[in-house]
């Protein structure tokens, strides 16, 4: 699998560096600096214990440079790569010091990233054939969203709105507040240009008349069944996307894929993601 184009060294850096001075605090590593002796050098190896899909190799890069520049980083594995259990992702050579010292900063990075992305190629394999697209959702860690949505682009998901300020998303509370569909579409037309997507959310199917009547570009089918999907496809008959969402897991995937709709969003891949195992160990 193709990774997506990389997120910029600005972002993973500054990132990374938080994480670090987190790690560090004021005191560094105490107990690094109490058992290493400041000239040992070490090969080490950063390796697979569970099969899954890479992310975050850029991060963990990071981490390593950042604590010592000297450490050399070789990427066997990057982003998008595929890997089984015991496949190396990275080989460091270097400072011993420098490298205990990033070592969990830039596993950490490493196995949610790849958590991540594991979760989400899961669900894009289990949808071959059909043509959903899996997206995620703003169900992010907060300050880190842009790292979970280019972990999904690892998996080969898509993403959802970045934030608040990119699309249009009606949703039930602001249908009850505003006055019914007709009057949220409406007001939302009004209110945006018309470059910004604008899609409602409704969890009947005697809503969608409605929101294809006020113009929806894109229609969220809430936890819906099946069978409701496919005949929310039906109607619809191409004239507003359609984009399933609720109670969607690995194994319900493929069922709501078959019903027609073209995306399913999961707010799992990115909340409930586990960590991809990984582990770091020194050679020789």
């Amino acid at each position: 699998m193709t990774a997506p184009k990389r997120l910029s060294p600005l972002i993973v850096e500054e990132a990374v560096a938080r994480a670090l001075k987190e790690d560090f605090g004021d005191a560094g590593d105490i107990t690094t600096n109490a058992t290493i002796p400041p000239d040992a050098k070490a090969e080490a190896v950063i390796a697979a214990r569970k099969p899954g899909l890479i992310a975050g190799v850029d991060a963990a890069f990071w981490a390593f440079r950042l604590v010592d520049p000297s450490i050399v980083v070789t990427v066997e594995n990057g982003d998008g790569a595929r890997v089984s259990k015991g496949d190396v992702i990275i080989r460091l050579r270097g400072p011993a010091a420098g490298i205990l010292s990033a070592e969990r900063v830039a596993l950490n990075f490493l196995g949610w990233l790849s958590g991540i992305a594991t979760a989400t190629v899961t669900m894009v394999d289990a949808v071959k054939g059909t043509r959903a697209k899996i997206a995620c959702t703003r169900k992010t860690t907060p300050g880190l969203r842009v790292f979970e949505k280019y972990a999904v682009r690892c998996g080969g998901g898509c993403n959802h709105r970045f934030g608040l300020y990119d699309a249009v998303m009606i949703k039930d509370n602001h249908i009850a507040a505003s006055g019914g569909i007709t009057a949220a579409l409406a007001a939302a037309r009004d209110a945006v240009g018309h470059t910004v997507k604008i899609e409602i959310e409704i969890d009947r199917l005697d809503q969608l008349d409605e929101a294809l009547a006020g113009g929806a570009d894109i229609i969220l089918l809430d936890n819906m069944k099946p069978d409701e999907l496919k005949k929310a496809v039906a109607a619809v008959n191409g004239r507003a996307a359609l984009e399933a969402s609720g109670n969607v897991t690995a194994e319900t995937v493929r069922a709501i894929a078959e019903a027609g709709v073209d995306i399913i969003s999961s707010g799992w891949i990115t909340h409930s993601a586990p960590c991809l195992d990984l582990g770091l160990d020194f050679e020789g």
